[in-house]
């Protein structure tokens, strides 16, 4: 410390080289979402994570049309987060819009922002979810039109995990999907879940408050239960790397998270 320094009172310090978190989050939010951050603040709760998000202009109203409108968007709001050093992994949390737009224009318009960076969203992670438990037949529980229903639905039948049961809520407001009581939620749930042909439940959209009930809906059809934003946060945690466990996820957590060899669409969200 140099004479000028002491009487100015500056104190001599060290910089760290690196952060103390090794595995670093960065999440794309809809600027309606009241859900999706609650509940990765409860998945994503380890030290050695660190979790940015940032929001991108969304409608109150979901329809086809107002989702397609996220597409100009997306490439700024992804350059609201950290670029250096690299995150791990970027989620684009929406599964509708992920339908619509499709997975890899989603990852396209991340990836003109971070280069090189895994990009996914909940589309991706139900299908690397689904294959993790060996599943092919789902149930949907949906909050919205069925217009909306429809395209997610027509997708996970092409990719050959199809919905052989669905239950709609018939929504088009975002504030009232976040107000749809979680015992509906459960309702629903157990409804799909009693067709035999169903071997787990999907619950889609990060804005319905679907985590709260993971383990009930799982005790009560015995049957894996998903969601939006435990299937992307379980992808997410699983593309950076991280290999412990997360009971919070329902049985889905259970199988851990270290990659074993990424299936084809896992290897298309880290192209």
């Amino acid at each position: 410390m140099t004479a000028q320094d002491a009487e100015s009172g500056m104190q001599e310090h060290e910089i760290d080289p690196l952060m103390p978190w090794p595995h670093r989050l960065g999440l794309i939010v809809l600027q309606t979402d009241e859900t999706i951050e609650q509940d990765f603040r409860i998945f994503t709760a380890d030290p050695s994570i660190a979790f940015y998000h940032t929001r991108i202009p969304s409608s109150p109203t979901v329809t086809t049309e107002t989702l397609r409108q996220m597409e100009d968007h997306i490439p700024s709001a992804a350059s609201l987060l950290l670029k250096e050093p690299p995150l791990s992994v970027i989620g684009y949390g929406c599964t509708s819009a992920s339908t619509v737009l499709g997975e890899a224009r989603v990852r396209e318009l991340v990836q003109s922002e971070h280069p090189g960076v895994p990009v996914t969203n909940p589309l991706s992670a139900l299908k690397a979810a689904a294959a993790a438990l060996g599943v092919t037949r789902l149930g949907l529980v949906s909050p919205y039109i069925r217009s909306v229903t429809d395209a997610l639905e027509a997708e996970l039948s092409e990719s050959g995990t199809p919905f052989v049961q669905a239950v709609v809520f018939g929504r088009e407001e975002e504030n009232l999907v976040a107000r749809i009581a979680p015992r509906s939620i459960l309702s629903a749930a157990e409804k799909v879940a009693g067709d035999m042909d169903v071997e787990a439940v999907f619950a889609s959209c990060t804005n319905l408050r679907a985590a709260s009930v993971i383990q009930e809906a799982e005790k009560a059809t015995g049957k894996p239960f998903l969601c939006s934003n435990q299937v992307l946060a379980w992808h997410m945690l699983r593309l950076a790397g991280i290999t412990r466990t997360v009971p919070e996820l329902g049985r889905l957590g259970s199988l851990g998270l270290a990659p074993v060899g990424a299936a084809p669409h896992e290897r298309d969200c880290v192209a």
